[in-house]
């Protein structure tokens, strides 16, 4: 085994990760994983990038130091070992309504993301996350005003149907929806609100800056959503009309 993927492999096992959890974190499918540790592919370099920030370690070491061996590197194993007992504090940039049009133009400008306020969650551990606050009533019942935290979607073949996240867009900005993938065209994908009031539509996949996967709500308790009847009975009217349109499918 290299000295890369074995250092990959005691790495998640000292932090006490399964496979799933670190794929997870890493963003890439468990079998790619597995392959890395069995020695079956070598880790990509972006992959390794990642896993040099969440154990704060050089590219050097984790290519060429066998970071199991304490000889091999004076008191590898007791920081390692201190790292397995404090979490790794992952500071999540917060995106607010108000920088919302900065963001368009400087999401890719790391001065810019630095200069964004950021805070901690004790359940947040490593990965790529930033949160972004939220205005309006299509994705209730997520009161307008809430702060949804997402994980950095770098592939959109590997995310789910139908998983909400928030889409940084040429033509729409910052939206939060749920995407669903079209089986027919590659290049297109559907956005749906949770709102049934708000049609779904259909945009180029290429129009999408950044996507983050939802992964923690932040709401105000105190909050409570009003529907008044005329917006329930158009819910209901969306819905009846859902219906035949199925039936009609089936017939």
């Amino acid at each position: 085994m290299s000295v890369a993927n074995k250092n990959l492999k005691y790495l998640r096992k000292l932090r006490g990760w399964t496979q799933d959890e670190f794929a997870t974190k890493l963003n890439i499918k468990r079998s790619l994983l597995g392959a890395y540790e069995e020695e079956r592919a070598e880790p990509r370099i972006d992959v390794l990038e990642v896993i040099c920030d969440m154990f704060k370690l050089t590219l050097d070491e984790l290519l060429r130091k066998d970071l199991s061996v304490e000889s091999n590197s004076d008191n590898y194993l007791a920081k390692r070992r201190a790292l397995k007992l404090a979490p790794v504090i992952t500071h999540i940039p917060f995106v607010p309504v108000k920088a919302a049009a900065g963001y368009l133009a400087g999401y890719a400008d790391h001065e810019f993301v630095d200069e964004l306020n950021t805070f901690t969650l004790p359940m947040v551990s490593g990965g790529n996350y930033r949160a972004f606050e939220i205005l309006g009533d299509s994705m209730l019942p997520t009161p307008s005003g809430s702060v949804i935290v997402g994980e950095k979607v770098d592939e959109l073949e590997s995310l789910k149907n139908n998983t909400a996240c928030i889409l940084i867009s040429r033509n729409d900005g910052i939206v939060y929806k749920r995407v669903q993938k079209s089986t027919k065209a590659k290049n297109k994908i559907t956005l749906v609100s949770d709102n049934p009031t708000f049609q779904p539509y259909t945009i180029n996949s290429d129009e999408v800056l950044e996507m983050w996967q939802a992964q923690y709500v932040i709401s105000k308790t105190n909050v409570a959503q009003n529907w008044d009847v005329g917006q329930l009975v158009n819910i209901v009217a969306n819905l009846q009309q859902q219906v035949d349109g199925m039936k009609k499918k089936i017939n």
